[in-house]
C-alpha cells in the first residue's frame, strides 16, 4: 500500500511560513525556508530550475519520485496563488481539503470537503499507486491525529523566525518518531521520520 508523509521546510523554532503570510505574500518574511532549493549546482531531476547541493538533491529528488498526488488545505493553497490551476509538484495531482468552497478550483484540481480521511482517500486513488504527500500544518495534524500519516520528513533550516504559520498543532497526545535518515546539507538538515504505531 502506498505511504502517506509529510516534507516541509521548517525553521529551527518550529514555523512554515514566516510573519503575515497570505495570497501576494507567499510564506511572508519567511522565504528564507526555501533558500537551499536554489543554493548549490545539482539541478534537480524532477523540478525544473532547484540548483541544490548534491546531499539535498539526493534527498529531495528521491522524495519527490514518490509522490503521485498532494493534499493540501486552504492556507496553503491561497498562500500559494492556488498553483496557478495545477500542483507543487510536477508530476502528482493536488487534492485541496476546505470546509468552505472554492470558487477558483481548476479542472486539474480536486476538491474535498468532508474531512482529512477522505482527502487522502482521493489522493490514493489519484496517485496511481505512489506514495501521497501532505502539505501544510493543518493538513499535517489533522492526518496525525487520524493515525493516517506514515513519515514525516522535516528540511530544517538553521533559522529562528520567531513568529509565523507553526508546523504542528495540537494533538490529543504524544506521537512518537523513529529518525531513518539524517543528512546534513549546506543550509537544511533533512531529517526522516519514521511514524510509530
Amino acid at each position: 500500500m502506498s505511504k502517506v508523509y509529510s516534507a516541509l521546510s521548517v525553521s529551527v523554532d518550529g514555523y512554515i511560513t514566516g510573519r503575515d503570510p497570505g495570497a501576494g505574500r507567499g510564506l511572508g518574511d519567511g522565504g528564507t525556508l526555501f533558500d537551499w532549493y536554489f543554493d548549490g549546482d545539482t539541478p534537480s531531476q524532477v523540478f525544473d530550475g532547484f540548483q541544490l547541493s548534491e546531499p539535498s538533491a539526493r534527498v529531495f529528488d528521491a522524495l519527490a519520485g514518490r509522490a503521485g498526488a498532494v493534499v493540501a488545505g486552504r492556507n496553503t493553497y491561497e498562500d500559494s496563488e492556488h498553483f496557478h490551476g495545477g500542483s507543487p509538484h510536477p508530476a502528482a495531482r493536488l487534492v485541496v481539503l476546505s470546509h468552505r468552497p472554492v470558487p477558483e478550483i481548476s479542472d486539474r484540481q480536486i476538491l474535498v470537503t468532508t474531512g482529512i480521511e477522505d482527502a487522502i482517500e482521493a489522493a490514493r486513488a489519484a496517485a496511481g499507486g505512489k506514495d501521497v504527500g501532505l502539505m501544510g500544518g493543518g493538513v499535517v495534524t489533522s492526518a496525525l491525529r487520524a493515525g493516517l500519516v506514515d513519515e514525516v520528513i522535516l528540511h530544517q533550516v538553521p533559522i529562528l523566525l520567531g513568529g509565523g504559520r507553526p508546523f504542528f498543532q495540537s494533538l490529543p497526545e504524544h506521537v512518537r518518531l523513529r529518525l531513518v535518515e539524517a543528512v546534513p546539507a549546506p543550509g537544511v538538515t533533512h531529517l526522516h521520520y519514521e511514524v510509530q504505531r
